[in-house]
C-alpha cells in the first residue's frame, strides 16, 4: 500500500505544535536574520513633552530609539503646564522653548537637583495662514512676498506693527476707535476672504502653551517700542494693554496646528501661531503624496523674529543618555530634518542648513528669512511669568520638582 505524506503546509503545523515555544522562537528568529543582533536591554523613558512629541512619537524615531535602546513613553501637556506642575518620576521633559525651560532649571536648583540641558534642534514662531488671507495682507502693506519666491509664494514677511495696527482698529494712518478692530471683510478689497472675524492670530491656552507665551512677548516688544519690560509695573501695564489682541477671540487649549491644517481651518481661525516644523512636515507630507506641496497654505514670517530654543531637560541619568542621543546620532538627526526641525550643529551650536537641501531634493520651497529683520528680547521670566498670567488669567502654581 502506498503511503501518502500530508502537504508541507500541515506537517510544518503538526512540527510547531509538537515543539517547546523557544525552540519555535529561535526558528522565528533565524529565519528574519535577528538572531545575530545582540539582545538589548529596552529602557523606558518617561517624558513631559509639549510640541515637540511631534518627533518622539514619529514611528521613524521609535524604531530608531529602539535599535539603541529607548522607549520613550510621552505625557503630553502644554511647555508651561510642564513647568507649573511636579515632574517627580520622570526621566525628561520637553518644553517647547527657554522660558519654562528656566523655570524647572530654577526651581530645581532650589530643590539642589541639577539638570543637564541638551538642545537638538530648533523651530522659529510662524504666524501660520492660507494664500487668499496673505494676499489680502499683501494688498494691504502689511505683509510682503519673500524675495525671489515668484507669484504664488508660499512665504511671506509680515510687518507687525501694522498688523498690531489693524487690530487696534488703525489703518493708514487713521485711527477709529481702539476697541473696533478691524475685522478681515473689511480691508479686503478683491473679495478674497469672506470673514467677518477681527483681524487677530489666534493661539493655544496662554496658560500652558510656550508659542502662546513667546508671542506675547513678540506682541508686547513691538508695542513697547521695540524694546522689553524691565521693571514690575511697567510689564503689568503693558501686560493689561496688550491682553486685547491676545484673547479677543478666545484661547482655546487644542492643537493650533491640527485646527489649522483641518479643512474648516480657514474659516475658524485664519491666522496661527505655530512652530515651523510643523508647518514644514505638512509641505513634505503633501508633496510626498500628491507630488506637490500644499498651495493654499503659507506661512507669514513675523519681521520682529523669536528664534525657540526648545530644551531637552533631563532630570535623571537615563535622561541624559537619551538627550546625548538625539543630539548626537546622526540617523536621529536626519529624521528630525525630515520632520521639518532645523538640526543644530555638534561643534558650534548654530542651525544648520541640513533643512534647506532636504526641502530643495523634496521639490518644497525652502524659507529664506531676511537677516535685517528685528531680533525681540523677551522680558525676564518673572516679568515674563507676570504677564503671562495677568493676560491668561491664569492659576497659581500647583505643582513641584
Amino acid at each position: 500500500m502506498a503511503v501518502t505524506s500530508p502537504p508541507r503546509g500541515r506537517l510544518r503545523r503538526r512540527l510547531a505544535a509538537a515543539l517547546p515555544v523557544p525552540v519555535i522562537g529561535l526558528a522565528l528568529l533565524v529565519g528574519s536574520g535577528n538572531l545575530l543582533l545582540p539582545l538589548r536591554q529596552v529602557v523606558t523613558i518617561e517624558a513631559k513633552m509639549a510640541s515637540k512629541r511631534d518627533f518622539f512619537q514619529d514611528p521613524v524615531v521609535e524604531r530608531l530609539l529602539m535599535k539603541h535602546g529607548f522607549r520613550v513613553h510621552v505625557t503630553n501637556m502644554g511647555s508651561r503646564e510642564i513647568a507649573q506642575q511636579s515632574y517627580a518620576g520622570y526621566d525628561v521633559v520637553f518644553p517647547s522653548g527657554q522660558p519654562a525651560a528656566d523655570l524647572i532649571s530654577r526651581e530645581r536648583a532650589r530643590a539642589n537637583r541639577p539638570v543637564m540641558l541638551y538642545r537638538p534642534f530648533v523651530s522659529p514662531i510662524v504666524l501660520a495662514t492660507y494664500r487668499n488671507y496673505a494676499e489680502t495682507l499683501t494688498a494691504e502693506g502689511v505683509a510682503e512676498r519673500l524675495p525671489g519666491s515668484g507669484d504664488r509664494p508660499m512665504y511671506y514677511t509680515l510687518d507687525m506693527r501694522k498688523f498690531l495696527d489693524l487690530a487696534r482698529g488703525k489703518r493708514r494712518g487713521v485711527q477709529r476707535n481702539p476697541a473696533d478692530g478691524y475685522r478681515w471683510d473689511e480691508i479686503d478689497r478683491d473679495d478674497h476672504v469672506r470673514n467677518g472675524n477681527k483681524i487677530l492670530a489666534q493661539t493655544s491656552d496662554i496658560c500652558e502653551s510656550n508659542s502662546a507665551g513667546t508671542y506675547l512677548g513678540l506682541v508686547a516688544f513691538v508695542e513697547h517700542g521695540n524694546d522689553a519690560p524691565d521693571n514690575t509695573a511697567e510689564a503689568e501695564r503693558l501686560a493689561r494693554q496688550i491682553k486685547p489682541l491676545l484673547v479677543e477671540q478666545g484661547l482655546p487649549s487644542s492643537e493650533r496646528a491640527e485646527t489649522y491644517l483641518s479643512p474648516e481651518g480657514p474659516s475658524i481661525a485664519p491666522v496661527v501661531v505655530i512652530y515651523e516644523h510643523q508647518f514644514l512636515a505638512h509641505q513634505i507630507g503633501h508633496a510626498a503624496e500628491k507630488g506637490a506641496p500644499d498651495d493654499q497654505r503659507v506661512l507669514l514670517y513675523p519681521s520682529t523674529r523669536f528664534v525657540t530654543e526648545p530644551q531637552l531637560v533631563a532630570l535623571t541619568g537615563n535622561g541624559a543618555r537619551l538627550g546625548e542621543l538625539i543630539s548626537e546620532d546622526r540617523e536621529l538627526q536626519a529624521r528630525a530634518v525630515e520632520l521639518g526641525f532645523r538640526p543644530r550643529n555638534g561643534t558650534d551650536g548654530t542651525a544648520s542648513d541640513a533643512l534647506t537641501r532636504f526641502l530643495t531634493e523634496r521639490q518644497v520651497p525652502a524659507p529664506t528669512t531676511s537677516s535685517d529683520d528685528t531680533r525681540a528680547i523677551l522680558p525676564t521670566l518673572s516679568l515674563l511669568e507676570d504677564m503671562i498670567e495677568i493676560v491668561g488669567d491664569c492659576r497659581a502654581r500647583t505643582g513641584s520638582p
